[in-house]
Formats: C-alpha cells, sequence, structure tokens
C-alpha cells in the first residue's frame, strides 16, 4: 500500500505500509529511505530557492513554452525579454511573504495563454507548479475569473493590469534554524495489541550526529542503524537474530521541519519458524514401523526418535572419566609434594630454635673470691697411676678451700 506524501500536510504521511516475514535467529531489514530530501549542509542557500514564471502560447502558432521571469531567495529579479522589462514583474518581498503572484501592465493580445508559477526548494528536493489560463478581452463586461475544473481561468480587459496569484505561505520560503537540528528519524515498536499512541520508543537520529537508544541493552544491541545515514538517505532498522518476542509494527518516522516534511513508513514484522528437511529413522531390519506407545504424549509436528548408543559414544565416556582420574592424581601427588616440603622447612626451623640457642652467659653470675688460682708449675702429667691421676684433676677441677672452724666460736665469743 502506497500513498503519496504531502509536505503541506503538517501531520505525518503515511508513505508506504509493508508485511515483512523472517525466520527465527536471522536478520531482518526494515528498509526506509528517502531521496526527497538532501541531508547535508549546503551553504548555498540563496541559490536553492527559486521562483519562475513560464507561457505556454499559441499566439504565434508555434505552441512553446517561453521563460518569462525568475527570482532567487536573495531578492534578485531576472527578466528574459526587453519588451517586458517594467511591464511584469513580482513582489521583492516574495520570498518573505510567501507571495509570488505575477502582474502584468498594460495586457495585450500576445499575453494570452497558459501561465505556470514554478517553485523549486533543491535543498529539500520540493518542486510544485501552479498553473493559470489567461485570456483577453476587449469588453469590460466580459471581464471575470472561474474555474474550468483543472486551474483558475482570468479574462481580462486589454490594456488594463493583470495579476496571477501565486501564494504559498508554507514555512519552507523562510528561513529558520540550522537544518541539522531541524532534520530528526525515529523508529518506534508496537508489541502485538499495544495501540500507537503507547508504542516504544526506539532509536532517534539527529543529522548533527546525536544519537539517542532506548529500551535495555540487548535490544539496542540488535536494532541499529548505520552511521552513514543522513549522508546517503537510508534509515534503514536491521534487527538481528530474529525472535518471536520481536513480532510487532515498526514504524519510520521522517522529520524535517525545515521542509516541512513529515513522512511515516509502517512494516509488519512477522517471525516464522525455518524449514527444516524432515529424515526418516529406520528402526528395524524388517522394514516395519515401531508400535505406537499410547502413554507417549506426541507435541504439534514434534517427532521423538530414541537413536541407540554407538560404540565412540562410549569411548568418549570413558575418555572423560580417564581425564578425570588423571587429574585427580596429578593434584594428589602436589599436596603430597608441597606437605613434604613444608615438613622439611619445619624441621629445619626446631633445629635452629632450639638446638643452636645462643646462651647469654651475663645471666650466670660466678663468685669467684674464694677461688684460690692455681699455679701452672705445681701441675704434673706423669703419673704413676691413675688414682693419683684423678685426683690431679678434681684439685685442678675444684681447688681447695680453706675451712675455718674456729669462726662460728669466735662469732660468740666476740658476741
Amino acid at each position: 500500500l502506497s500513498v503519496p506524501a504531502d509536505a503541506s500536510n503538517p501531520d505525518s504521511v503515511v508513505v508506504s505500509v509493508l508485511n515483512i516475514s523472517g525466520t527465527l535467529g536471522s536478520q531482518a531489514v526494515l528498509p526506509c529511505k528517502s531521496y526527497r530530501m538532501v541531508w547535508t549542509q549546503d551553504r548555498l542557500n540563496d541559490r536553492q530557492r527559486v521562483v519562475h514564471w513560464d507561457l505556454y502560447s499559441n499566439y504565434y502558432g508555434d505552441n512553446k513554452t517561453e521563460r518569462l521571469c525568475d527570482m532567487y531567495s536573495a531578492g534578485d529579479q531576472r527578466i528574459y525579454r526587453s519588451y517586458n522589462q517594467g511591464r511584469i514583474f513580482m513582489p521583492q518581498n516574495a520570498f518573505i511573504d510567501g507571495n509570488f503572484s505575477l502582474v502584468i501592465k498594460d495586457v495585450a493580445e500576445s499575453d494570452e495563454g497558459t501561465y505556470s508559477c514554478n517553485l523549486h526548494h533543491h535543498y529539500c528536493h520540493l518542486y510544485e507548479t501552479v498553473k493559470i489560463q489567461l485570456a483577453i478581452t476587449k469588453k469590460a463586461e466580459d471581464a471575470h475569473q472561474y474555474w474550468d475544473g483543472e486551474k483558475p481561468v482570468i479574462v481580462a480587459l486589454e490594456g488594463s493590469t493583470a495579476m496571477l496569484p501565486c501564494v504559498n505561505r508554507k514555512q519552507i520560503w523562510t528561513e529558520r534554524h540550522s537544518e541539522e537540528e531541524q532534520q530528526v528519524v525515529h523508529w518506534d515498536r508496537q508489541p502485538p495489541g499495544v495501540p500507537h499512541d503507547r508504542a516504544d520508543r526506539l532509536i532517534d537520529l539527529y543529522a548533527s550526529g546525536e544519537r539517542r537508544s532506548y529500551g535495555p541493552l540487548f535490544i539496542r544491541q540488535k536494532m541499529n542503524i548505520t552511521n552513514t545515514a543522513f549522508a546517503v538517505g537510508d534509515f534503514s532498522l536491521r534487527i538481528s537474530e530474529l525472535e518471536s518476542a520481536d513480532e510487532g509494527t515498526y514504524s519510520c518516522h521522517l522529520h524535517h521541519h525545515y521542509c516541512g516534511l513529515h513522512e511515516r513508513r509502517i512494516y509488519q514484522v512477522f517471525v516464522t519458524e525455518p524449514v527444516r528437511e524432515k529424515k526418516v529413522v529406520n528402526l528395524t531390519t524388517h522394514n516395519v514401523a515401531p508400535a505406537i506407545d499410547p502413554n507417549v504424549v506426541r507435541g504439534h509436528n514434534v517427532i521423538n526418535v530414541i537413536i541407540p548408543e554407538s560404540r565412540m559414544h562410549f569411548f568418549q565416556q570413558l575418555g572423560y572419566i580417564l581425564a578425570t582420574l588423571l587429574l585427580f592424581i596429578v593434584i594428589l601427588i602436589i599436596v603430597v609434594l608441597v606437605t613434604r616440603k613444608r615438613r622439611q622447612r619445619g624441621y629445619e626451623y626446631n633445629v635452629k630454635k632450639y638446638g643452636e640457642k645462643d646462651v647469654n652467659l651475663k645471666e650466670f653470675t660466678v663468685d669467684t673470691t674464694d677461688l684460690t688460682q692455681y699455679k701452672s708449675e705445681d701441675i704434673r702429667l706423669d703419673y704413676k697411676n691413675n688414682i693419683l691421676k684423678e685426683k690431679a684433676e678434681q684439685a685442678r677441677s675444684f681447688p681447695a678451700k680453706n675451712i675455718d672452724l674456729d669462726r662460728d666460736f669466735r662469732k660468740e665469743y666476740c658476741k
């Protein structure tokens, strides 16, 4: 279904309605292209808007179209024939108030014909034409205007001044804000059963490069528009890894506020299961189908097939078991080695701690006042028997101590 777009309609115009089907897991592309709009900034705006008047006449019998005048948005007006200089003109403020009417002074019979007012906005790719038929009469009572079903017809008195109306007061003829702020495209999605006013916004993309994505992260990753959308005019939405939850109504909205363009494209997306090849498995040796088990509940279009295990499956499971056992043995060996090494380190530590402990001699005080130093010359190393040697050793180790037995008696006596 295709509906022609009309830039004069302030509401969003439905350009196309399409049904799109895709299989599960595949990628769907919702096409949205607009060649009516130029999405690049053009510095020569004064050359982008132009109006010109043409005349189709058979007065000289040649049935040709003649260019009368044209004017750009900069305000320059050009008359093509010297005969019409000062005789025909358009208002100088035409691009301000949108009035591009053609004024003809001293109407002559050669002015008779079909006039066309052509409005062009090259930047916005807008082209409009207004046709008016001019007839000349010599009787004042015959001067009037009427509609012939296709265009207005003006019957003007010869020698008078005729004005051919061509008025366009749309906003496309007025300078607005920066074009990059005026151009935007956005995608909406309506899940099944959800009204249009409650649709979910997916993406907003501006010509300036600003991008806004809505919804959860996985939605923003699977539904996207290319970064070159405004450069090539392709705003197609790509949906990767289609799922049943992606079904619904998608709409692409193109807005060019400066050009007064509002277009909408609607898509109905359906997701279907992929078609798989059916394989027949013969489970019997005599080509006899197995009996149907009444206790088995079968789903819609689902066939449960039990395939016996093969030898390869047995060896595969055995390999898993052996690999697990080998891994356990390796871990056990590592634990034993680490434990033994720690024990050796602990034994060395104990030996150093208790066997090689330094003794502080300052802790032991020895009273040497009563010890008599022995003379080296008294030591004799030649002994007649072992008894003498032993006594000499005892004398050298523990020298004799003089004991005064009368000391206690003297103390008592002194008292």
